[in-house]
């Protein structure tokens, strides 16, 4: 049993930055992909960016350029860099690792973009 705890959401003015931590209580170096999702009020839950084991990355086109998902596998956890925040990018913020044929996900951090 793996558990996903995200931290470092929170308020942020258009243009600036955020970066949200997961920690995995397990050893993330076992998992193969891991990705990030979010979901805005009224709206389905998305992906947003994924991290391969062997570090490669994929990103949706509404966060290329701005985001930038990492892993630390000598310290379990998955980082999302994001900057150049806008306010539709407002959403609670998921993270989730495959381990096997098991998928695992965080609770979620808030992130709010507002002047």
């Amino acid at each position: 049993q793996v558990q996903l705890e995200e931290s470092g959401g929170g308020l942020v003015q258009p243009g600036g930055s955020l970066r949200p931590s997961c920690a995995a209580s397990g050893s993330i170096f076992g998992a193969n992909a891991m990705r990030w999702y979010r979901q805005a009020p009224g709206k389905l839950r998305g992906r947003v960016a994924v991290v391969s084991n062997d570090g490669r990355t994929l990103y949706q086109d509404f966060v290329k350029g701005r985001f930038t998902v990492s892993r630390d596998n000598a310290k379990n956890t998955l980082n999302l860099q994001m900057n150049s925040l806008k306010a539709e990018d407002t959403a609670v913020y998921y993270c989730n690792a495959d381990y096997g044929s098991h998928s695992y996900w965080g609770q979620g951090t808030q992130v709010t973009v507002s002047s």
